[in-house]
């Protein structure tokens, strides 16, 4: 699967995206997963009120599944005028 971080996520985490395989049934499980990696990742996501993400570019919460999904994109809240 890939995983795309966008703005500060991508600041914080060293990269724009990467490949990784998961066993995560969900969104939320799946940034558990991160989260255990590496200090980086676990700065990133500590505060999930500041994170959305998309499924295959489409917006949804932590309980999202995850099978079948090529693509999970991490990204701050968008504002605009």
């Amino acid at each position: 699967m890939e995983i795309l971080y966008f703005a500060w996520l991508r600041e914080r985490i060293g990269h724009p995206k990467e490949s990784v395989e998961t066993d995560a049934e969900t969104v939320g499980a799946l940034i558990r997963e991160l989260r255990a990696r590496e200090d980086r990742y676990a700065l990133a996501f500590s505060d999930l009120d500041a994170v959305r993400v998309a499924v295959d570019q489409e917006l949804c919460d932590l309980d999202t599944p995850l099978e079948g999904a090529r693509e999970v994109a991490f990204f701050p809240p968008m504002t605009g005028g």
